[in-house]
């Protein structure tokens, strides 16, 4: 019977950072795979490991396991942080036989994981990327513009601007939960829900709370 190991911890792929608990590890014989949410859904076969590392930052707190990797579209820094012992972690991954698996002639390269490591980390289209950022920040920023606002009143905190914005994020997330066209619209091609599951839930209630807050700010005024 195949031997896996899973846990739930963080994430660190280049400079940026998931916290506890956005992000998952799961390895098997076969495959190691870190899935950190917007910041990264890494892959690999024991080919593209050259080893696995204990990393310690702050002890106690910024504690994890760093992958030595070969994949050239990955960036080089990746963290798995974790609550556990570091080293009781790699023996788990051990324990799987994905380490010793590496040094295997018989293992063949999987065509559906190379294609997700040239595609590199992230899971978002480029171009939905660049979209949100751009209707983000037009929201955001139009309550500094007379001509969206009462005549020539100063801007208020929290204004339409901002609302529409929460709400814009706020609606995304939502069809990213619950409409699978919705995700083929925005996720590259072999991404999955589970790519941005904790995120896309996270980040709905977040804006949610935020969103009815500032309107009932602005019902008040």
């Amino acid at each position: 019977m195949e031997k896996t190991f899973k846990l739930t911890g963080g994430a660190r792929i280049g400079l940026a950072n998931a916290t506890y608990p956005f992000a998952d590890l799961y390895v098997d014989e076969n495959i190691l795979k870190i899935n950190a949410s917007l910041v990264g859904n890494l892959v690999f076969q024991p080919q593209d490991v050259i080893s696995i590392q204990p990393y310690t930052s702050i002890p106690l707190i910024g504690q994890g396991i760093k992958i030595n990797h070969r994949v050239e579209n990955y960036n080089s820094n990746v963290i798995f942080w974790t609550l556990k012992n570091p080293e009781t972690v790699i023996n788990e991954i051990k324990s799987t036989g994905f380490l010793e698996n590496k040094n295997s002639t018989l293992i063949s390269r999987d065509s559906k994981i190379i294609e997700q490591q040239i595609q590199g980390g992230f899971p978002l289209k480029p171009f939905v990327s660049v979209f949100f950022i751009v209707v983000w920040n037009a929201f955001f920023i139009s309550d500094f513009f007379p001509i969206f606002r009462n005549g020539t009143s100063p801007p208020v905190f929290p204004g339409p601007g901002v609302c529409s914005a929460l709400g814009f994020i706020f609606i995304s997330a939502i069809l990213s939960l619950v409409s699978s066209g919705f995700r083929r619209f925005i996720l590259k091609e072999g991404r999955s829900f589970e790519d941005i599951k904790k995120l896309a839930i996270f980040i709905s209630l977040i804006t949610g709370f935020m969103l009815t807050v500032f309107l009932a700010i602005g019902f008040s005024n």
